[in-house]
């Protein structure tokens, strides 16, 4: 072997590091890294930390990459995709990750939170060795929907009210306001984010017939499904989905998330992921198949 590391090239190595997740990829998501969809997403996401992304730590044997880590969003998180057969890197992966991707809290005092799936014994172990201790606030739930064909869901909708997708109508001062009120961010967004919103749909994979919205009688979207398909290993990824607290409970969002799947499931996929164990995902069908629990150490404490 001739593992070399060496910084995250996003012009270079985004879509490699993706052909590294879709190759690596086990049934039920067993191989335990990023689905190769939430790295496109990850890249996507208005909110991304661009200027720190060469602290994201990438090795390679004999050209072939083996392993990286890398935040999420922004840094303080700790996420590792690791090729099985090296497993022996997680001690130098960690240790890249307390040195480049620490946050900062306003005291000033540095912190890490690494993500580990609860079946990866070896690397709780090694979380523990170093001082973390888990954050169940902040673990993360992987569910599975398996796909039955011919996958026909029923979700019928008011009348007055249209499910459409991105292709047909994509208003992005619409899906701006549907995503700014549906996470909860307020009544209004305080100005559109076009640009953020056209960034999400830049990244290669994204697909507009894929991303479903519900339209309003009055124009407006009140629920939105991003759905994603991976062809190689055939399957769908759910991501992000928001529904309107005003049209809340009423099957909108369940309308829009399962027509996504539909969708893919046309296309060939034989299960759908979601990043949740919410009950509005299990009354679809989802069930949860293993948490990535949070880890989190305070660096500065000896």
């Amino acid at each position: 072997m001739s593992i070399k590391f060496r910084k995250y090239d996003v012009s270079k190595d985004f879509i490699p590091v993706g052909d590294f997740l879709v190759e690596n990829y086990l049934p039920d998501n067993r191989d335990g890294n990023f689905p190769q969809p939430a790295w496109e997403y990850m890249h996507g996401h208005p909110w991304l930390d661009e200027e720190s992304l060469d602290k994201i730590g990438v090795w390679e044997d004999s050209g072939r990459i083996v392993g990286v880590v890398h935040y999420e969003h922004k840094l303080g998180e700790g996420f590792f995709e690791i090729h099985p057969g090296y497993t022996h890197l997680k001690p130098e992966m960690l240790e890249h990750a307390e040195n480049y991707l620490y946050g900062k809290m306003e005291d000033g005092r540095r912190y890490l939170k690494a993500f580990v799936n609860n079946f990866d014994k070896e690397f709780e172990a090694l979380m523990k060795s170093h001082g973390y201790e888990k954050d169940d606030a902040h673990a993360r739930i992987m569910s599975q929907l398996k796909v039955t064909q011919p996958f026909q869901p029923d979700t019928p909708l008011p009348d007055g009210f249209h499910l459409k997708s991105l292709a047909e109508d994509n208003d992005l001062a619409k899906i701006d306001r549907a995503l700014w009120r549906g996470f909860d961010h307020g009544d209004e967004p305080p100005e559109i984010d076009y640009e953020g919103r056209k960034k999400q749909q830049s990244v290669p994979n994204f697909r507009k017939d894929l991303n479903i919205v519900i339209v309003a009688p009055d124009g407006n979207y009140v629920a939105y499904a991003g759905t994603w398909f991976e062809a190689t290993n055939k399957f769908a990824y759910v991501e992000p989905v928001a529904t309107d607290p005003d049209y809340r409970r009423r099957g909108f969002g369940r309308a829009a998330v399962l027509e996504g799947v539909r969708r893919c499931a046309e296309l060939g996929a034989q299960v759908a992921y979601v990043g949740s164990v919410q009950p509005f995902y299990q009354s679809m069908g989802f069930k949860r198949l293993f948490t990535c629990n949070c880890w989190i150490k305070y660096l500065d404490v000896h």
